[in-house]
C-alpha cells in the first residue's frame, strides 16, 4: 500500500490501548511491555497506538501486529520505515556504526563489503569452531552439581565462545572475559537511555555514565588492540573473520578503516552470541519440558550422525532437529521487539500510521497471532514442516527480521544451534527443573531467571 497524507488519506484513525490518565500505559510497558503488546492486538486488532509518559514528555507508539504488516514495513515499503529512533541511537553511540545500526550508503557499502564472508560456503566452514567449543561445554558438564545446569548461563558463554573463536581466532581468552565484564553494563545502560523520555548528556559525570564509559573503554581497548596486531601484520591473513574483514576490499567500496573495523567487530559479538544463545537456551528449554518430542529428535540425531562430529551438510539431513529450533524461535524470539520510525503517513492494515511515528513490530505477538498459529502457546515442531510453511504468510515467522535488512548471519545462527543441539542431545537427556521461565525485552529476549535443566547421560 502506498503512504498516504494522514488528514486525507483513506486509512482510520488507529485505536488505542486504554491506560492511566497522564501516563497512559507507562506502568505497563515497564513492568511486562511483550504483555502489553499481546493485549493490545488481542483487545483492537492488528495496528494499535499505545501512550506512555506523562505530556510533554509522552511517547506513541504505533504496534503492527499481522503477518501482512510486517512484510510493509520490513520488505516492500522498507525505504519508508528507518531505524532513526532514540533506541537505535543509543545502540549506535554504544556499539558503533555497524551493519545492525548504520543507514543509507553507509549501510550499502559496509553490506557489500561484508556480504562476501556470508555466503554459504565461507560460513559452513565455522562448522568446526562450533563443534569444538561445544565438545568442551558438553565435557564441562561433567562435573555439574546434582547433575544440573542452568542451559540460560551455559548456552551464553557456548555463543560468545564461539563467535569470539570465529571472530578473533586465537585472541578468544581475553575477548571472552571482556565481553562478560563489560556488555551487560553497556547493554543496560543503552536500554535505560533508549527508552527514557529524556536523557542528561553522556559526557556528564554521573555514576552511570561513568560505569559505561568505563566499560566501553576497556571493550574498544581489547577490540583496537587486536585489529592493530592484524593491521600491522603481526596475524594477518588468517582465516579468522576480523582477518578477513580487514582485508576485505572493492574498487568502489574501498575498505574498512580501523574505527570501522571495531564497529563491524562489536555489532558482531552483540548480535551474534545472544540471539544463538536464547534460541539455543530455550530450544533445550522446551525438549526438556516435552520429552516426546525429544525422543523423535534424539532418535533422528542418533540415526543420521551415529557418533560422528556433525558438519554443515547435516543441516538437511536433520528435518525434525531445525523444525525443534525453528519452533523454539517461534515461541521465544531472540529479538522479541522491532522499531522503526515512519518517514511519510503510511496505511497499513486500513488504519493510517502518520509521519514521524515511532513504529513497532512485535515477533513476539505475531509469532501467536491465531490467525497464523492455531493453539499458539503449544509447543508443536510440526508447525514447520515444508507443507505446513507453504500455508502460511512469509513474515508470519520473522525471527531474523526480513527485507534488504535482513540478519546476514542467520544462516551462521542456523548452523551453529543446529550442530550444538545435535552434539548436547546425543550426550545427554533433559528435564527441566525450571518448567516456568519468565522472559522480558531487553536488547534481546532476557530470561528473567535461571533455566535450568537436569542432565543424565544418554545411553549408549
Amino acid at each position: 500500500m502506498a503512504a498516504v497524507d494522514a488528514r486525507t488519506g483513506t486509512g482510520t484513525e488507529v485505536p488505542a490501548l486504554g491506560g492511566i490518565p497522564l501516563l497512559g500505559s507507562l506502568f505497563d510497558l515497564k513492568s511486562d511491555s511483550l504483555g502489553t503488546y499481546l493485549r493490545a492486538q488481542q483487545q483492537h486488532g492488528d495496528v494499535v497506538r499505545i501512550t506512555a509518559g506523562p505530556p510533554g514528555l509522552r511517547a506513541e507508539l504505533y504496534c503492527v501486529f499481522s503477518a501482512e504488516g510486517a512484510q510493509q514495513v520490513l520488505a516492500s515499503e522498507s525505504a519508508n520505515f528507518r531505524k532513526d529512533n532514540a533506541f537505535y541511537q543509543e545502540l549506535r553511540d554504544s556499539f558503533g556504526n555497524g551493519l545492525l545500526t548504520s543507514q543509507d550508503e553507509d549501510y550499502l557499502r559496509q553490506r557489500r563489503l561484508v556480504q562476501p564472508l556470508f555466503t554459504k560456503r565461507r560460513v559452513d566452514g565455522y562448522a568446526g569452531a562450533v563443534a569444538a567449543e561445544t565438545r568442551a561445554v558438553i565435557a564441562g558438564w561433567e562435573q555439574a552439581p546434582g547433575g544440573v545446569v542452568d542451559v540460560g548461563e551455559e548456552m551464553m558463554q557456548l555463543a560468545l565462545r564461539a563467535v569470539a573463536r570465529i571472530l578473533f581466532g586465537t585472541d578468544v581468552e581475553a575477548t571472552v572475559d571482556v565481553v562478560d565484564r563489560c556488555f551487560p553494563v553497556i547493554t543496560e545502560y543503552v536500554l535505560r537511555r533508549g527508552y527514557s523520555p529524556a536523557n542528561i548528556p553522556r559526557t556528564w559525570p554521573t555514576p552511570g555514565n561513568k560505569r559505561a564509559a568505563a566499560a566501553m573503554d576497556e571493550l574498544y581497548a581489547v577490540c583496537d588492540k587486536i585489529i592493530a596486531e592484524r593491521r600491522s601484520g603481526d596475524g594477518a591473513g588468517g582465516e579468522d573473520l576480523l582477518s578477513l574483514l580487514a582485508a576485505a576490499t572493492s574498487t568502489d567500496d574501498g575498505e574498512f578503516d580501523a574505527a570501522e573495523l571495531r564497529d563491524q567487530v562489536l555489532i558482531f559479538l552483540l548480535a551474534g552470541h545472544e540471539t544463538t544463545a536464547t534460541s539455543l537456551a530455550f530450544s533445550l528449554h522446551l525438549l526438556a519440558r516435552h520429552p516426546e518430542q525429544q525422543g523423535r529428535a534424539r532418535e533422528e540425531i542418533s540415526r543420521v550422525l551415529g557418533d560422528r562430529t556433525p558438519e554443515a551438510a547435516d543441516l538437511d539431513r536433520l528435518p525434525y532437529l531445525t523444525q525443534v529450533l525453528k519452533e523454539a524461535m517461534r515461541l521465544y524470539p531472540a529479538a522479541p521487539v522491532i522499531g522503526r520510525s515512519s518517514v511519510a503517513a503510511t496505511e497499513v492494515g486500513g488504519r493510517t500510521v502518520p509521519a514521524g511515528s515511532d513504529v513497532i513490530l512485535a515477533p513476539w505477538v505475531t509469532h501467536r497471532h491465531p490467525r497464523y498459529w492455531p493453539d499458539p502457546d503449544r509447543f508443536d515442531p510440526d508447525r514447520f514442516t515444508p507443507e505446513a510453511e507453504a500455508g502460511r504468510p512469509r513474515y508470519a515467522w520473522f525471527p531474523f527480521g526480513g527485507g534488504p535488512r535482513a540478519c546476514i548471519g542467520q544462516h551462521f545462527s542456523m548452523l551453529e544451534s543446529v550442530i550444538a543441539l545435535a552434539m548436547v542431545l546425543r550426550a545427554y537427556e533433559f528435564e527441566a527443573v525450571d518448567t516456568d521461565v519468565p522472559v522480558s525485552a531487553g536488547i534481546t529476549l532476557q530470561a528473567d531467571g535461571p533455566i535450568r535443566c537436569r542432565l543424565r547421560r544418554a545411553a549408549g
